[in-house]
């Protein structure tokens, strides 16, 4: 099996390096796919290529590089009532489970949606990066060997969230970094680690001095680019902040996201950046924020462009390109935005149902997809108005939390019962 796994890897990295996707938002970071052509339409049995069943739930999002899918669960032994966190290595072409690799125990989920395994992986087509509630952080090779393996709650503290961790490692040029944002004096931080020893590279407090759970956030940073200077952007603890990639050094931030100083708004949804400007959701899914890139310090009265209530979100993360964004609420609105002004172009109301939206929406196509709890993918155009293109059950009864991944014509799902590839 090894020796496949190494076959199906050589092969397929360049025949398939268009259709990476190596992070939970895709390729470029932002829920934008490479490629034309995706399915609109399937069913439980039409268009389905292959279903893979998982252990338990989880809200992770899958990698893919070259001919490897790897994604993280957590497994129960019959004997043993204490799960482990698991990265798991499947073949692309069909669904095979290739390795299994433990990496520590795992700490479970309070929340009905949560899990021990929420934070989505990484890889860098060499090596893929995992993370945990546990605090259990690793990178291994894509033959599923540990190449390094440390507790970042042993070494920087306990996680003190009210719920379940779902922050994600990200990439930059050099590094992997991961944001931890909590209650507690000190706890708060982002750190940057060597991406072959993961030894840490630099480390910088986000103290912010927002009241209890509105101090947490499970929100994931977003790296771009201004000006030449390769930067972090992150959402939480009723701020906006800025931080270079090269070193952690605070560049700008933006406050007065909770002027009545609300004990509750914690943060879960990231930002979108595009076209020099952020697109921030905040409180709980009831406002959204149009921020401009740039600046030095608290650019709160300079650097705030536009901010709009009623339309945004608390779980899903919107999509910001040329000149407009796209915001999936969490009861089903889909709306389009001018990214400049915050004007709306369009907006619609998906099919109503008892299950909310929780996985972020994608870019594929020329089309966007959006997936409900319940498994249930509508696909609109992004044109000057709003059409409905298709409305896709996977047939069966499932729950789903990850965001889907778009590789080369083919859809991946993943539930908190399988994993779903769609396409012919």
């Amino acid at each position: 099996m090894r020796l496949l796994l190494i076959l199906t890897l050589v092969l397929g990295a360049g025949a398939l390096s268009a259709g990476e996707w190596p992070s939970w938002r895709g390729p470029h970071g932002n829920g934008i796919a490479e490629g034309e052509h995706y399915p609109t339409q399937w069913s439980g049995t039409e268009n389905v290529k292959w279903k893979t069943p998982l252990p338990g739930s989880a809200g992770s999002t899958p990698v893919v590089t070259g001919s490897l899918i790897a994604l993280t669960c957590a497994e129960r032994d019959a004997s043993d009532q204490n799960g482990k966190n698991k990265v798991w290595g499947l073949n692309r072409e069909t669904g095979e489970v290739l390795w299994k690799t433990e990496v520590g125990n795992e700490k479970p989920g309070k929340h009905k949606k949560g899990s021990g395994c929420n934070p989505s992986p990484l890889t860098d087509g060499k090596n893929v990066f995992v993370y945990f509630k546990s605090g259990d952080f690793a990178a291994l090779d894509l033959e599923g060997h540990i190449v390094w393996h440390k507790n970042l709650q042993k070494e920087y503290g306990e996680d003190t969230l009210w719920w379940d961790l779902g922050t994600s490692p990200i990439l930059t040029e050099k590094h992997i970094v991961v944001a931890v944002m909590q209650s507690g004096p000190s706890s708060s931080y982002l750190a940057a680690f060597d991406r072959g020893t993961g030894e840490v590279v630099w480390k910088v407090l986000r103290e912010l001095g927002a009241p209890e759970e509105a101090a947490q956030s499970y929100s994931t940073p977003v790296v771009t680019t201004f000006e030449g200077q390769e930067t972090l952007v992150t959402v939480g603890a009723d701020f906006v902040t800025a931080h270079a990639a090269a070193d952690g050094k605070e560049l700008w931030r933006v406050g007065s996201l909770n002027p009545e100083q609300n004990k509750y708004f914690r943060s879960i949804a990231s930002v979108a950046v595009a076209d020099g400007l952020v697109v921030a959701p905040y409180a709980r899914g009831e406002m959204l924020y149009g921020i401009k890139l740039g600046g030095s310090g608290d650019v709160t009265k300079t650097h705030v462009a536009w901010e709009k209530k009623g339309i945004s979100a608390d779980v899903p993360t919107p999509i910001a390109i040329d000149g407009k964004a796209y915001i999936l609420t969490d009861k089903g609105v889909l709306a389009s935005l001018s990214s400049a002004t915050g004007d709306v172009i369009w907006e619609s109301q998906l099919e109503k149902s008892r299950h909310a939206f929780s996985a972020s929406p994608i870019l594929a196509g020329g089309n966007l997809y959006a997936i409900r709890e319940d498994g249930t993918t509508f696909v609109a155009a992004t044109g000057a108005s709003f059409q409905q293109v298709a409305s896709n059950s996977l047939g069966e009864e499932v729950t789903v939390i990850a965001t889907p991944v778009f590789v080369d014509g083919q859809i991946l799902i993943r539930t908190f019962e399988g994993l779903f590839c769609i396409g012919k």
